[in-house]
């Protein structure tokens, strides 16, 4: 009998389970054409913003 795989992906990185590939996310669709988004993460807010140079820089 086999069983069937986790619901959760999470999960499915178990101890001696294989490794996954994290999810790729365009950052353009993130940003919906902005150059700046404000991301939540346990209350606490992150904003997520493209610099001058292109570059990516997350503040607290």
């Amino acid at each position: 009998m086999t069983n069937p795989p986790p619901a959760d992906p999470v999960t499915a990185d178990a101890p001696g389970s294989a490794p996954h590939e994290p999810p790729v996310i365009d950052v353009r669709s993130l940003l919906g054409g902005g150059r700046e988004i404000i991301l939540l993460h346990l209350g606490e807010r992150y904003r997520l913003r493209i610099t001058a140079r292109d570059r990516l820089i997350l503040t607290k």
